[in-house]
């Protein structure tokens, strides 16, 4: 299953070379021309004589970074994106390209004194233990700069259920992959993006190179349809369908390319939702201000318990998601 093959790849910012081989190799047979820019951002081309399109997804997950090796062996690590250090302690890892096995480790509670009982954990007094006895025996199996990334795997479970690491944002590169395998009469830009989880750096380029009428960022998103929480904050619910965007930190979608996903979903009976939140960002907000601009929304899939070592998400509305940007896309008629 594609999904599957690419949340169990490796690719935290920066290290996206894994990921981008699955989809070269994926899309190859249903685009007209791929290039991979000097950020790594692939930018797959579908030509049409409609507007110019740009549908984003980016490839990389967040993960860590091996930043110095102690003289026990273990290792301080920094994040590669935004990973809560609440959720670290007593996780399983794998660094770098030879996936060695790692634990992050945290003093144990009954060592504790009141004051670190009461505090949450931090990057600067957790660890990551491969087992080794020694910095030399350490720095035989791993270097600096090496990368690391959770180790889940993806599963199914429930009815329609999905559990895996770096939903955001493989489950936006599978969407946009199954959209690419549609011909639409619109000019479409395909691009996978690198680095967004540490501030849209490949965007800034793809946007440039590209130069969009429509921008629509792809994404998995925050869902907090959980205990205790308030229907009102809770930004998106699993099973509801794809959620369109009305703004966050990075942008106010434009309520043109809204309205039309809105009347595309109700005329096609897709079910849609509209994201209730406003924090977080995602490259439609590089997107929307390169070169003269371009008209921008964000469609995207609801994710339990997003940056963290396991999301959740439902298969249906990914299916929806499909579906719904498909019959957009096929909508847009006739010469810019």
């Amino acid at each position: 299953m594609l999904l599957k093959k690419l949340c169990n790849a490796a690719g935290p910012s920066s290290f996206e070379g894994e990921v981008r081989k699955i989809i070269k190799e994926e899309i190859k047979d249903f685009v007209d021309e791929i290039k991979v820019d000097r950020m790594g951002n692939i930018i797959a081309h579908k030509k049409g004589s409609g507007k110019k399109v740009m549908l984003d997804a980016h490839m990389d997950e967040v993960g860590f970074i091996i930043t110095a090796i102690n003289e026990d062996g273990t290792m301080k690590f920094a994040s590669l994106g935004g990973i809560n250090s609440k959720i670290i302690p007593s996780k399983v890892v794998y660094i770098g390209e030879n996936k060695i096995p790692g634990v992050i480790g945290i003093k144990p509670i009954h060592l504790q004194n009141g004051e670190e009982r009461k505090n949450s954990a931090s990057y600067e007094n957790c660890c990551i233990d491969i087992g080794s006895k020694s910095k030399e025996e350490t720095k035989k199996h791993v270097s600096l700069g090496d990368y690391a990334v959770f180790d889940t795997e993806y599963g199914e479970f429930g009815e329609g259920f999905i559990k895996a690491k770096a939903l955001d944002d493989r489950v936006g590169c599978a969407v946009l992959i199954e959209l690419l395998k549609e011909n639409y009469e619109c000019d479409l830009y395909a691009v996978f993006n690198v680095q967004e989880e540490v501030g849209e750096r490949g965007a800034y380029v793809s946007a440039f190179s590209v130069r969009p009428d429509i921008g629509i960022a792809i994404e998995g998103t925050i869902c907090a349809d959980m205990p205790n929480i308030p229907e009102q904050l809770r930004a998106t619910e699993l099973t509801k369908g794809p959620a369109i965007s009305i703004m966050d930190k990075a942008s106010i979608y434009n309520e043109e390319i809204t309205e039309d996903l809105i009347k595309v979903a109700k005329e096609n009976n897709v079910p849609y939702q509209r994201r209730k939140a406003v924090a977080g960002g995602n490259d439609a907000g590089v997107i929307v201000s390169s070169t003269n601009g371009a008209k921008i929304a964000a469609v995207s899939v609801p994710c339990r318990y997003i940056h963290s070592s396991v999301s959740v998400a439902n298969l249906e509305d990914i299916e929806n998601t499909v579906e719904l940007l498909k019959k957009y896309l096929l909508g847009l008629k006739g010469v810019r």
